[in-house]
């Protein structure tokens, strides 16, 4: 393999795609479940959840929808500017962070190479964050969507201490146990003892535990959909929610980690091709592909034609504050600046709904596709007798790619009964909040906002929808791998010389995260908790 090439190819990215989730249509959430919820939380306030959906007056009517509406139209064009300038912060921050791992990646490839490399160790250190970000709670924010949620000025969480602390994982076992067999008693007075011990501000298992208490409550009153709809309206505004998604990436080393990985193995398969499609099943701000483009202009024998097709998804499209236009105009924009062409073609798309038909795959072209963290969406034979996953999985192979590439949470909640899907869950997000605490502190509104905005709702969907209204259904590694094969595909193994970098990379993070290198793939972690499979396929 060139090491060189495959250093400046695909393993130096440090954009990756943002979480998603798939969303319906806004609705509003009815008076008469959250009147009946408020008697469990109303004196614990125990999440932003709580005070923003139980409250009556946060409940947007159809009037205040409507206002909603006509303010997001009249900040249209402010959405765009919010784009560029995170845009440009972005790109340097990029350049800077491309600076420190091009250090690690131009040693010399040989036998000592592989373990170790001469890089400073300050450099690759993770950032600090000591800049202040702009908040659903701040004084800016409450003005503009005061009027249109009704929110009291100071929630009473954002104050609130850590309680006691008692055994909470064991607590909330006993609520998931109550309410899975139907002791609405028990379940009552287990969920008002537990309020008592959670808190958005405390150690990892508190703060997870007031997620799965309102995904509790959400299953209780049958109105998970509901809530993770209505947290659709209470989301912050782009430009926030898009530092919110790019700060998860930069404080969670595993997710931009994992996306180096595939990225290298895109760049190995696609290295001597001259013209390249590639089809991304969440483009999200299409920063992810960055680095390999201008790897790709700097190719000795000159810059490949590159064609990419980009799927959008809800919260991504709200996050950029407009359509795929502005991913186009961004590769538009590096094409002038690299000198390579590049035509863009965006699909917005559910995934299981696109057709061959709509790629437009064209003769002579090398294929890449990528799947992060995307596939596990798409419902499978259990929710659906059409297996919409696994024929998705089987069009793909019908269009004869290079590689496919596949980023996935390594957690199993697909098909697993309600309480294993509850522990399994705890255990997953336990763990994931405790590696945040490495990089921002317990009391940091940074970190709640995060959590809150980027991790929570995922929570609540797992513990209260069931059927075709629970969106996430994460499947193990194993499970991929067999998906995949019976596909028709075969792994294509991850570079162990780009894994060496990403380790080392990880170290300076922290010692407790941990890379696993099985079968071929990659599975990234914390501690002995994997937490993040990446795997590549032909």
């Amino acid at each position: 393999m060139d090491s060189h090439w495959l250093s400046r190819c695909g393993i130096r990215l440090t954009g990756a795609n943002h979480l998603s989730y798939e969303f319906s249509s806004a609705m509003s959430y009815s008076e008469r479940t959250a009147r009946s919820l408020k008697p469990y939380l109303e004196n614990s306030p125990i999440s932003p959840l709580s005070t923003q959906i139980y409250n009556d007056s946060s409940i947007p009517s159809k009037g205040q929808e409507e206002h909603i509406s006509a303010y997001t139209d009249t900040t249209y064009k402010q959405a765009q500017v919010n784009f560029a300038e995170n845009y440009a912060s972005c790109s340097r921050c990029m350049k800077h962070t491309l600076q420190e791992i091009e250090s690690v990646l131009m040693a010399p490839v040989n036998d000592e190479a592989a373990t170790s490399t001469s890089a400073d160790p300050e450099e690759g250190k993770p950032k600090v964050f000591t800049k202040q970000v702009s908040r659903p709670g701040s004084q800016q924010s409450q003005v503009q969507l005061q009027h249109a949620y009704n929110r009291p000025e100071k929630r009473q969480w954002e104050t609130r201490e850590a309680p006691p602390r008692v055994d909470i994982k064991h607590l909330l076992v006993r609520c998931a146990e109550a309410l899975d067999v139907g002791r609405v008693d028990d379940f009552t007075a287990l969920l008002k003892e537990a309020a008592k011990h959670v808190s958005i501000n405390g150690d990892p298992i508190q703060r997870v535990g007031a997620y799965m208490l309102e995904g509790l409550v959400a299953r209780y009153e049958a109105s998970g959909t509901n809530i993770y709809h209505a947290l659709r309206c209470l989301r912050p505004e782009s430009n926030e929610l898009l530092s919110y998604m790019r700060m998860l990436y930069d404080i969670c080393p595993y997710f931009k980690f994992s996306h180096m990985a595939v990225n290298g193995a895109i760049a190995e398969a696609l290295r001597n091709e001259d013209r390249i499609h590639i089809i991304d099943f969440q483009i999200a701000q299409g920063t992810q592909w960055v680095t390999l483009i201008q790897a790709l202009a700097a190719r000795p024998v000159g810059p490949p034609h590159v064609r990419i097709t980009g799927i959008d998804d809800s919260v991504s499209e709200h996050a950029r504050g407009d359509g795929l236009q502005l991913v186009g105009k961004m590769l538009s924009e590096m094409s002038k600046k690299f000198n390579i062409p590049i035509e863009f073609n965006g699909l917005s798309a559910y995934g299981p709904q696109v057709t061959r038909e709509m790629l437009d795959i064209q003769p002579g072209e090398a294929l890449a596709v990528n799947f992060t963290l995307q596939l596990h969406h798409t419902p499978d034979e259990s929710v659906d007798v059409s297996n919409p996953r696994d024929g998705l999985l089987r069009m793909v192979k019908s269009l004869s790619p290079k590689v496919v590439t596949l980023v996935e949470q390594e957690s199993n909640t697909n098909t697993t009964p309600f309480l294993m899907r509850f522990l399994e869950t705890m255990d997953y997000y336990s763990v994931m909040f405790e590696s945040i605490d490495v990089t921002l502190p317990r009391d940091s509104k940074e970190r709640i906002n995060v959590e809150q905005h980027c991790l929570a709702k995922d929570i609540v969907n797992i513990i209260a929808c069931e059927g075709k209204e629970r969106i996430e259904r994460h499947e193990l590694l194993g499970k991929w791998r067999s998906r995949l094969t019976m596909a028709g595909f075969n792994t294509y193994p991850l570079s162990s010389y780009v894994n060496s970098v990403i380790r080392t990379l990880l170290g300076y993070y922290s010692h407790n995260y941990t890379l696993v290198e099985k079968d071929g793939a990659t599975l990234l972690g914390w501690k002995n908790r994997n937490l993040i499979s990446a795997s590549a396929w032909h």
